[in-house]
């Protein structure tokens, strides 16, 4: 199987995953949607919109639940198996967490774990780049959580350019409550 299958065949999970998404925001069901993507099999359950000051906004707190390097790359070989891939191509791709660690994914659960090529439109790097600019976001207080764990285990591809392209980070939430400050 070639990395195009697997990118297609990742791309549709999360199009199936975004479609449920937008049932849900459709049906006006914000808190809904918090419930259903702290609920799932692929989140870390210490990790929740209250806990992300201890968690994933505490710098390092990626290297303290990360899966050890030898795990990882056992996983990796066990899914290149399963996909049909040979291991001399194993560089080409990475080990994909469906929700990445620093946005409250289970570093542990088998189903958060998944293959994805480095390069192209819905390649690792790509992925990598929105999942800082979420993270950011969410710590900067500018989205929830559940809003990034949504989109990142959604169709990430068709979100990456709006939520790339937003304003996020400590910074930009300093400057939004001295403007509502200003404004009383």
């Amino acid at each position: 199987m070639n990395s195009e299958k697997v990118a297609r065949r990742g791309l549709a999970r999360r199009q199936r995953a975004s479609r449920v998404v937008l049932v849900l925001l459709a049906a006006g069901s914000a808190n809904l949607l918090a419930g259903v993507a702290q609920a799932s099999p692929l989140l870390d359950s210490r990790v929740n919109q209250q806990s992300i000051g201890e968690t994933i906004c505490r710098p390092g707190y990626a290297d303290t639940v990360a899966l050890p390097f030898e795990q990882a790359m056992a996983h990796k070989h066990r899914l290149l198996a399963q996909h049909g891939i040979d291991v001399d191509d194993g560089p080409s791709y990475a080990l994909d967490q469906r929700v990445p660690v620093v946005l409250g994914g289970s570093p542990h659960a088998e189903a958060n774990l998944d293959l994805l090529p480095w390069a192209g439109h819905a390649g690792e790097r790509r992925k990598v780049r929105l999942t800082v600019q979420l993270k950011r976001c969410v710590c900067g207080g500018q989205i929830s959580l559940a809003t990034a764990q949504a989109v990142i285990s959604g169709d990430w591809v068709h979100e990456y350019e709006r939520f790339t392209r937003m304003a996020c980070g400590a910074n930009t939430a300093s400057k939004l409550m001295t403007k509502s400050d200003d404004s009383h």
